[in-house]
């Protein structure tokens, strides 16, 4: 039987070396419980050891001490020549899986987006904390909730409030859009996953850049979609690659993030954009802009949507607040036209009949000024970025990146190493990074970090001296063990 695929164990594993004792106590105890919840069911057989050592950033004798006890507890089986794997009589009452499978949920949401305490976050790219404007917005909303007018909350398409002020807002900046064109979902991953639902079966290709947000990579593995990718790197989208595979495979679905690219912040020129919209409408593909970090464009205004350049194109944009205001509020919305939307909205109504209305009460007042809030964001997110290009140009110099045009993010290129075994030398070193592999369909990029900077000058600070003590323990290839802060590193 083939192993599991060491990166996705790594990612199951998740931050099992933040915590008191030796390395290979605590990984035991993250194994046992991997092989209690059935994620690694009975019959699975782990990576080879070396590998799985390089990957954790251990050494092998640790990986071995770690495996011992749960021998001894008739969890593991190992034999010299043929490795280890889980025991067949492993919980036996637990429903098993196939092996080397994983439930529906990718383990990096799991493990990555809460880090324990001690620990910096820089695996999730999201504002830790609301703007006073949305608590201002809140206010407002509760105050029209006042009002003496029928209202059961249950709105499967969006609140009409919403609906109408998205609308508006496409309108003024060119798209013509009436409300029945907009569909309100529980954040722009909602929105995701019911467009992958609805049009995307088994076995269909799907085209996305490569690296691209990892929770759309999740939902199309999920969907048991066949994913071809474009290269996108420091310098943006391959077009002509891209183009060329629209008119070769004509995907069930093909999704780009052209504005702040997430995670190399690039921005697809004008020009390039009405190319893209024109493949799209030639080979009949639909095609998803999500236009999530849109607004966060550093300097000059970004380009327009996609969907501005040919409004009878099959353009899909997904939106949110989530990054220009607040990822609690969780509000974003799919705006298409009315047919789909009317599709996806019965699609979307048994799930939760709707959306919280308090919050898009709420996101409606923030639309009055988005504009003006996303400025205030887009500047402290620019002094953040020159602050976290400095100090890693200071402390980590032979760290190859370049500075973006927007967006949350830097996409930084180690000089040497794997990227997925120092993220797992920087956790025991008190910080979260999300390394390359996950942001790639193939696992490519494995030389690549994403790093935020959307932390205080001083955190970032922080979390660069951390790296850099962490590179310099990488780079010695000593994985042994101190303890700062409660933290085994």
């Amino acid at each position: 039987m083939k192993p599991i695929d060491a990166s996705l164990l790594v990612f199951q594993l998740g931050r099992w070396s933040a915590g008191r004792g030796p390395l290979h106590l605590l990984l035991a105890r993250r194994l046992r419980e991997l092989i209690d919840a059935g994620d690694l069911p009975p019959g699975t057989r782990l990576p080879p050891e070396r590998e799985l050592a390089h990957r954790l950033a251990v050494g092998r004798a640790t990986l071995v001490a770690a495996y011992e006890p749960l021998r001894l507890e008739g969890l593991l089986q190992r034999r010299q020549g043929s490795g280890t794997w889980v025991a067949p009589s492993a919980l036996a009452d637990t429903p098993a899986r196939s092996p080397g499978t994983v439930g529906t949920a990718h383990p990096m949401f799991l493990n990555f987006l809460e880090p324990p305490d001690g620990v910096i976050q820089l695996a999730c790219a999201a504002p830790d904390a609301p703007p006073v404007e949305l608590l201002d917005a809140y206010r407002v909303g509760l105050a029209r909730l006042a009002e003496p007018a029928p209202d059961l909350g249950y709105h499967p398409a969006g609140h009409p409030a919403l609906r109408t002020a998205l609308a508006r807002h496409y309108t003024e900046r060119g798209t013509a859009t009436e409300p029945e064109q907009i569909l309100v979902t529980t954040g722009a991953q909602q929105a995701l996953a019911l467009l992958v639902r609805l049009l995307v079966a088994p076995g269909d290709r799907v085209l996305v850049e490569a690296p691209t947000y990892p929770g759309a990579l999740e939902l199309l593995r999920e969907a048991a979609a066949v994913v071809d990718w474009v290269p996108s790197g420091p310098t943006g989208l391959d077009a002509e690659a891209w183009c060329r595979a629209v008119a070769e495979h004509r995907p069930a679905l093909a999704y780009l993030v052209p504005t702040c690219h997430n995670p190399t912040g690039t921005v697809v020129p004008s020009l390039v954009r009405r190319r893209l919209v024109e493949a799209a409408r030639r080979h009949e593909v639909p095609l998803v802009d999500d236009e999530v970090l849109g607004s966060l464009a550093f300097g000059t205004t970004a380009p327009p949507g996609l969907a501005a350049f040919d409004t009878d194109a099959p353009v899909i944009t997904v939106g949110s607040l989530s990054k220009v205001a607040w990822g609690g509020l969780r509000v974003g919305w799919i705006r298409a036209g009315a047919p789909l939307v009317s599709r996806l909205a019965r699609l979307k109504a048994p799930q939760d009949f709707g959306s919280n209305v308090l919050s898009q009460l709420g996101a409606a007042e923030l639309l009055h000024d988005l504009d003006g809030l996303a400025r205030r964001r887009a500047g402290q997110l620019r002094r953040r970025h020159d602050h976290l290009c400095a100090a890693l140009a200071r402390r980590l110099p032979d760290w190859d990146f370049r500075p973006v045009e927007g967006g949350q993010t830097l996409w930084v290129r180690l000089p040497d190493g794997d990227a997925s075994a120092f993220a797992q030398t920087a956790l025991r070193h008190g910080v979260a990074v999300l390394p390359g592999a996950s942001l790639h369909p193939a696992g490519g990029d494995a030389d690549r970090l994403r790093l935020p900077f959307l932390l205080a000058e001083e955190e970032l600070d922080e979390a660069v001296s951390r790296l850099a003590a962490a590179w310099r323990g990488y780079q010695k290839d000593e994985p042994g063990q101190v303890v700062m802060n409660g933290l085994a590193v």
